[in-house]
């Protein structure tokens, strides 16, 4: 690859240039790049990257900006802002395409069109780490051994499913270590929901068939399973052994259900992504629905920034590139809109599975039943979200005016602190804005200072705040970012709002607008009291929009500080001695307390005792023993 930006004038008299812009600067450049395929960023007066494209050829594809007529609205603002440019030849338009997403993840310019939700997807594990496997949820890296299926649109759509499989094939969800702690059957058994392998209630070639029967309904063969277990229903039956015939019963009208709950359950479509996308006065919503073993394993929204005016195709090409940039694709995908570069996209996906994937815009039958159903939805959705954004913006406009706001806070940032008596000390930080709450960027603090300790709200509130405001120096000192506050609500009065002015005054960030909200003298609900620096604090009336805003960002603010807390106090709680030892992992940790029953016998085992642990070698057992045994 070759970089280069170089000036577009040369001025002989030694006078200052004037700058070029637009189409003049664009037309110089053409002087200096040649047909290679590669990626250009435009950049404006600030070195601010207006936009990241990919070219075939790049004097082609600069040679259009160059053009002083022909272009929409948006490319034409955008050429207007251009002062410079820079360019990244690849050997290939694959390569381009690749670095193209790359470099729109990383600088996230304002004219591209942006993926704003990266969360993971969750899957259902059948784990065989264990002779009597585990049926679970999982996110993440597919490290552990077993059969993953997926992906699901949310956890709650992978909990329905989950709860439905467990009526069906009774496999056990409890972990490994509560597995070999059991002495009789847990009230999953009573209530039908496991086999009970643990004391034995069912034997392991028993318990394999029912994994074998849940495996194959994962992948669809639906019908084999329900058959198989309409022959047993029957051969119970004639045997005369109605309660195992009642339980059989039981399990098929489970899988009914679970059938049933799944909606859409397309027969000519046995795995699929159906992406589609709805686009209106500038915003829009994708669609994702996922296919898997021909089920429909739920649906997810998303509203990707449409860089200032993009057009359908557009958008949906970046939204492909970008979501699957850290996912695997499936065999086909199904569009609504025609991919500006469909083959190249399908090159990129086909890199990212390892194999053949199939990029489709289908006009009839089923496919495009399916692809419809995600238009229709997509347009509900964003229909929802512009009438929320439009009562959110209302708010916003009445912050401002109620605060004296120069303008309606486009990200407000709520703080607050949890703790019990000093111990497991946490801080909160929620963020809101136009979109509502935006729980990407919600952040933790863990207290590390004294102050924790002492129980001392003042000190936690400053480490939170130095900490915040110290990292967002670092990473954005110009505050070009969207990660910059315009209002911060502090859970207190005048007291935290005097320490916290003076904590950014210190970091030389005295320009950020600031409320305290304090409960009034009777801590009533309605009752707040609001503290501004240098005024006096006053009440909003009880049935003011804005006060119960504010109430739901506060309460926000004080549900994600207790929820941080309880996690950090609940790891404290099962945390041991054992967490301290090199080479003890969580496998081995779960091992040896198997083994021994408690943290405590395993200090007091000899070194023969614990190489009897599997996966404890003599060398780990004698850094265990000397752990627990410093003089030897």
């Amino acid at each position: 690859m070759t970089d280069s930006a170089d000036d577009a004038t040369d001025q002989s008299d030694g006078s200052l240039p004037e700058p070029l812009a637009g189409h003049e600067v664009i037309q110089a450049y053409l002087k200096t790049i040649d047909g290679s395929p590669g990626v250009y960023r435009m950049l404006n007066a600030t070195s601010e990257v207006l936009y990241v494209g990919k070219a075939r050829n790049l004097k082609a594809r600069v040679s259009n900006y160059a053009r002083t007529t022909g272009h929409s609205g948006r490319i034409a603002r955008m050429i207007a802002e251009t002062t410079s440019m820079m360019f990244l030849t690849t050997r290939t338009e694959l390569e381009a395409l690749l670095l193209e997403q790359n470099l729109i993840k990383q600088l996230k310019p304002r004219y591209n069109v942006l993926l704003r939700d990266d969360k993971s997807f969750p899957n259902i594990l059948i784990s065989t780490e264990h002779p009597f496997p585990q049926l679970k949820k999982h996110r993440g890296k597919k490290t552990e051994k077993g059969s993953y299926f997926g992906p699901f649109a949310s956890a709650g759509a992978v909990n329905r499913t989950l709860n439905q499989l467990q009526k069906v094939f009774l496999l056990r969800n409890c972990s490994d270590a509560m597995f070999e702690q059991r002495t009789r059957p847990c009230l999953q058994y009573q209530i039908k929901r496991c086999a009970a392998p643990c004391v034995l209630r069912v034997s392991a070639e028993a318990y394999a068939g029912l994994v074998s029967d849940a495996e194959r309904f994962l992948q669809g063969k639906t019908t084999t399973v329900q058959t198989d277990l309409a022959k047993s229903m029957a051969e119970a039956s004639e045997a005369m052994e109605f309660e195992r015939a009642a339980a059989l019963r039981d399990r098929i009208r489970a899988l009914t259900q679970v059938q049933q709950s799944q909606g859409i359950n397309p027969q000519g479509v046995p795995e699929a992504d159906v992406i589609a996308v709805h686009l209106e006065t500038g915003q829009a919503c994708v669609q994702v629905f996922f296919i898997r073993a021909n089920q429909s394993w739920g649906n997810r929204d998303f509203y990707p920034k449409t860089g200032l005016g993009a057009e359908e195709p557009e958008i949906l090409e970046a939204f492909v590139t970008q979501f699957y940039d850290d996912k695997e694709p499936p065999r086909l995908v199904l569009l609504s809109h025609a991919l500006e570069n469909p083959d190249l996209v399908a090159q990129a996906l086909a890199i990212r599975a390892g194999r053949r994937v199939e990029v489709a815009v289908p006009i009839r039958g089923e496919k495009a039943e399916l692809v419809e159903n995600a238009r229709r939805n997509a347009r509900e959705s964003l229909a929802r979200k512009m009438s929320e954004t439009s009562t959110t913006s209302k708010l916003l406009d009445g912050l401002a005016e109620v605060f004296d706001l120069d303008a309606p806070p486009r990200r407000i940032e709520v703080y607050d602190n949890s703790h019990i008596q000093g111990t497991n000390a946490v801080g909160g930080m929620i963020v809101a804005g136009a979109e509502g709450f935006l729980k990407s960027q919600y952040r933790k603090f863990n207290i590390k200072s004294d102050a924790g300790a002492n129980s001392d709200d003042f000190g936690m509130m400053k480490e939170v705040l130095t900490r915040r405001f110290e990292r967002l120096l670092k990473e954005d000192p110009e505050r070009k970012s969207e990660m910059w506050p315009d209002l911060l609500l502090i859970d207190g009065g005048a007291g935290q709002v005097s320490a916290v002015a003076s904590i950014l005054a210190q970091l030389g960030v005295d320009d950020i607008a600031m409320v305290g909200v304090a409960k009034g003298v009777d801590r009533d609900l309605g009752k707040e009291e609001f503290y501004r620096l240098g005024e006096r604090p006053f009440v909003l009336p009880m049935n003011s929009p804005v006060l119960y805003f504010i109430q739901r960002l506060r309460d926000e603010a004080h549900r994600w500080a207790i929820g941080a807390h309880r996690a950090k106090r609940s790891k404290a709680i099962s945390a041991t001695p054992l967490d301290e030892i090199a080479g003890v992992g969580a496998a081995r940790k779960r091992a040896l307390l198997a083994h021994f029953g408690s943290a405590k016998a395993v200090a007091r085992a000899g070194v023969s005792d614990l190489t009897a642990v599997d996966g404890v070698s003599e060398a780990l057992a004698l850094t265990i023993h000397g752990f627990f045994n410093p003089q030897g």
